[in-house]
């Protein structure tokens, strides 16, 4: 761990800016927007007018602010990623990196290229089913009624939620890995 403002070689600044981590952030949010917006109908129906008896517009201020909580939270996040791979505060990453340093950078792009189709394939594929269930969801946890439980519809919600995380991590590490990998020319 470094020290705040500890000066760094050049070369390990332009090695390590920008830090990997934006644009899956980025995605992730939209993501969580979409989801939010689809699913605010029926969280609101759900609970304003069967189970807790909340005004409607309670909880979508509420939901609202979720949004801006998440998006300060990403946004804090990413800005203190870039400042440590600029060496000026610190941030500890308990990664394993056994990929990035076993593997040759050809293999390793190849890897993150076959990740990216077929992970976004996938999710392409579930992502409707995924947010219906996930819609679905709301009411049946809110009323507790297992009888109405989709247990095909929860597999194709945890596939595209996989697939999604998978496609968005490859993207960020193939768009960013290029970017290093120009800088350093």
């Amino acid at each position: 761990m470094k020290a705040f403002g500890a000066p760094r070689p050049e070369a390990e600044i332009h090695q390590e800016f920008p830090a990997y981590g934006p644009i899956e952030a980025i995605l992730g949010y939209v993501l969580f927007y979409v989801l939010v917006d689809r699913a605010t109908p029926v969280v609101v129906e759900t609970f304003s007018e069967t189970v807790l008896d909340l005004s409607p517009s309670f909880l979508q201020f509420g939901l609202a602010m979720a949004l801006w909580f998440v998006l300060a939270v990403t946004a804090v996040d990413q800005v203190r990623r870039q400042l440590a791979a600029l060496g000026l505060v610190s941030y500890d990453e308990y990664q394993l990196r056994v990929w990035s340093r076993v593997t040759p950078s050809s293999l390793r792009t190849t890897g993150y290229l076959v990740a990216l189709v077929v992970g976004g394939g996938v999710a392409v594929l579930t992502f409707q089913r995924a947010v219906e269930t996930l819609v679905s969801l709301i009411p049946l946890f809110a009323t507790v009624d297992p009888a109405r439980f989709d247990i095909i519809g929860l597999l194709a919600m945890v596939a595209f939620f996989v697939a999604y995380g998978i496609a968005t991590h490859s993207l960020d590490r193939l768009v960013i890995g290029a970017i290093h990998a120009l800088s350093a020319d």
